[in-house]
């Protein structure tokens, strides 16, 4: 039998030689610290401090601000400064609260008690993932409380945590694996509670032999949890390519994971869900990858929430070369920067530092109509035509050509060889389009 995957993908130079066999290394910071309100999709969270308050680590200092939403936990003890716009790895500029870190790191009570699973009920369990902050950290940041809680919880028949880390230069979920598996394994154990007819499937793609080694010998007593390896190819740990290889069900726009039986989650949410029902710590750190060939020495780094990039990148002693792009994530659908003046986020994966620009120094050509975006398209529909109505904004020929099943990966932009923008413009246009949806 072949390795699960699925039809189309492609394969980029993965880049993860630079850091795979870089331990996690625990990275305190130096100045101070911010906490955007918006680190997660659904409604900003609301401040719960303000100017001149004294708080604590593991201290909750905004509330969830809709049921789509997501509480913010402070990483440090210190003073806040102030509530002020703070720019974002996306570009956008975001109400935060700036706190002045005093560098005792005193915590709220109770933080690192132990608890038992088995004696804790499923509301409990939800409630405390909900007051842990925690969302989707390998993603668009869904709060996971809300994820792990859908209309028909007894028709969840698998639990997939996505191990596949298929974008390329990124190696944190692979060092969570291989260092801390039992955080991995055991949050997977606190989600399986909730789902009394599911059983565990843990995808891993195939060039992370030793992951899958080491998880397949952890679960080997478990009835419910099993590794399923994937074929290495991107975008394999997208969620409805994941879901297709490892169950066969298919998913498109209008459909949640739920609505096929699945429910998704990182590796590195996994092991977040673990600390806060099972070891009583709410979501405080992030595990980074600092990596490309202009950073001078490549990191994996276990840092704060609300650190500043800057210091990631001193940290990793600085840039060998003038970097021509940095990227906030990994050079597919990763965001470039134009400033480390950024704060560690919830969703934050990687610093990728490049020396060239390799996309920016190719100018687009006329498309030929080769079909190679067709051919590599996980979602199986037509780049060229879609390309064709995004210049036109031409929202309702986009629609009919399915352009909302998008779901941006890039692959149509990495192999078209007249260098045609495609996956920005769908950007553009699914954003629009929704726009539309909203005001209609």
């Amino acid at each position: 039998m072949g390795l699960a995957t699925f039809v189309g993908g492609i394969h980029p130079y993965e880049g993860k030689e630079l850091s795979e066999n870089q331990p996690m290394e625990v990275l305190m910071p130096k100045g101070e610290l911010v906490f955007p309100l918006s680190q997660h999709i659904g409604a900003p969270a609301k401040a719960l401090v303000k100017k001149g308050d004294q708080i604590l680590a593991g201290q909750k200092i905004a509330e969830a601000g809709g049921f789509v939403s997501a509480v913010v936990i402070s990483s440090v003890s210190g003073t806040v400064k102030g509530i002020e716009k703070r720019r974002m790895a996306n570009g956008g500029m975001v109400d935060s609260i700036i706190v002045e870190n005093d560098g005792q790191y005193k915590t709220v009570e109770g933080i690192g008690a132990e608890r038992s699973l088995d004696s804790l009920s499923k509301e409990e369990i939800l409630n405390i993932v909900k007051e842990a902050g925690i969302v989707g950290l390998g993603g668009a940041g869904f709060p996971t409380h809300v994820k792990l809680a859908p209309k028909n919880p007894e028709k969840i028949d698998y639990i997939i945590i996505n191990g596949a880390e298929c974008e390329p230069y990124l190696t944190s979920d692979y060092r969570r694996m291989i260092e801390e598996p039992e955080k991995v394994i055991g949050g997977l154990k606190a989600i399986l509670k909730l789902f009394d007819g599911a059983k565990g499937v843990i995808g891993i793609e195939d060039n992370k032999p030793e992951a899958i080694k080491k998880m397949t010998e952890l679960v080997k007593d478990e009835p419910k949890i099993e590794v399923c390896p994937l074929k290495t190819k991107y975008p394999q740990g997208g969620e409805r390519t994941l879901i297709y290889a490892v169950t066969g069900r298919k998913i498109n726009s209008s459909m949640l994971p739920a609505d096929v039986g699945c429910i998704v989650d990182n590796v590195d949410t996994a092991a977040a869900i673990y600390m806060a029902v099972c070891k009583s710590t709410p979501l405080m750190t992030k595990t980074v990858t600092i990596t490309g060939d202009a950073i001078a020495n490549t990191k994996n780094y276990s840092v704060l929430l609300g650190t500043c990039y800057q210091e990631l990148v001193d940290a990793a002693g600085g840039f060998k070369k003038d970097p021509e792009k940095i990227i906030s994530g990994g050079p597919m659908m990763g965001q470039a920067l134009f400033d480390l003046n950024i704060p560690v986020a919830k969703t934050s994966s990687s610093l990728t530092c490049l020396s060239k620009d390799d996309v920016a120094a190719m100018e687009p050509s006329a498309c030929i109509r080769c079909g190679r975006c067709v051919s590599v398209c996980p979602s199986r529909i037509v780049p060229q035509k879609m390309y064709r109505a995004a210049l036109k904004h031409d929202m309702d020929t986009f629609v009919k050509l399915n352009g909302m099943e998008c779901c941006e990966c890039g692959c149509c932009s990495y192999i078209c060889p007249a260098r045609k923008p495609l996956t920005q413009s769908f950007k553009e246009m699914r954003k629009a389009v929704a726009a539309a949806r909203r005001k209609g």
